[in-house]
């Protein structure tokens, strides 16, 4: 590894702000169980991005203020949430039918790994998990318009989460189109991890080194 200045990671929420920050007006976006669901807090009132959630939410707003929780509105992890104007509630069925239907724009999903083709690994089977198993995950990676993943760049252990082929199993094959880390914001493209951008104060080779996959300079 090349001897680099000091660098910060982004925090969670400097990675949920600029998640928020790419996407367009007018879309309707899923977010996924995890660090993806603090997206919805970054997001303007003026702005209009619709937030849906599998267990029957469309037009989710950011988290509420410790005294106006409403017990009875959560998200599919369980978190409590709030509406925007317009937001509205449906039957878990109509829910995934909006997914398996082709109509939202984009879903960002946490993940264990990455694979530079595009597969995703992001479920576990272990009864200490908050959410084990598949879920939701096979069919919105499968029925959104777009799949972004936002993650840790390496594991707890050091090992990279962005690899060549995904020693997981899979939850979706070629599916993701960019991938938001604590280190950097990556597309995946026909030749592979492109960056767009890294955390200021860590050089394109320290990013290589902490990566499995070969990364490659945006043009």
């Amino acid at each position: 590894m090349s001897e680099t200045v000091a660098f910060k990671p982004f925090s969670r929420p400097q990675m949920a702000a600029r998640v928020a920050q790419d996407i367009p007006e007018g879309w309707y976006v899923n977010l996924g169980i995890g660090i993806p669901t603090a997206v919805a807090d970054h997001v303007p009132l003026e702005r209009e991005v619709i937030f849906h959630s599998e267990n029957g939410v469309l037009g989710m707003g950011p988290a509420p203020e410790k005294d106006k929780i409403q017990p009875w509105l959560i998200n599919a992890g369980k978190q409590y949430v709030t509406m925007r104007d317009g937001g509205s509630f449906c039957h878990h069925a109509d829910s995934f039918s909006m997914i398996r239907g082709g109509h939202l724009d984009l879903c960002v999903l946490g993940a264990f790994q990455v694979a530079e083709n595009g597969d995703i690994a992001n479920w576990a089977t272990s009864e200490n998990d908050t959410a084990p198993a598949v879920g939701g995950a096979m069919d919105l990676a499968a029925g959104a318009k777009r799949l972004w993943v936002m993650m840790e760049h390496t594991a707890k252990d050091g090992s990279p989460k962005l690899v060549q082929r995904c020693t997981y199993p899979l939850t979706a094959v070629g599916a993701v189109k960019r991938v938001y880390t604590n280190l950097a914001v990556v597309d995946v493209t026909e030749r592979g991890f492109v960056v767009l951008d890294i955390v200021p104060g860590l050089s394109f080779e320290d990013l290589q080194a902490r990566t499995d996959a070969k990364l490659h300079r945006a043009s």
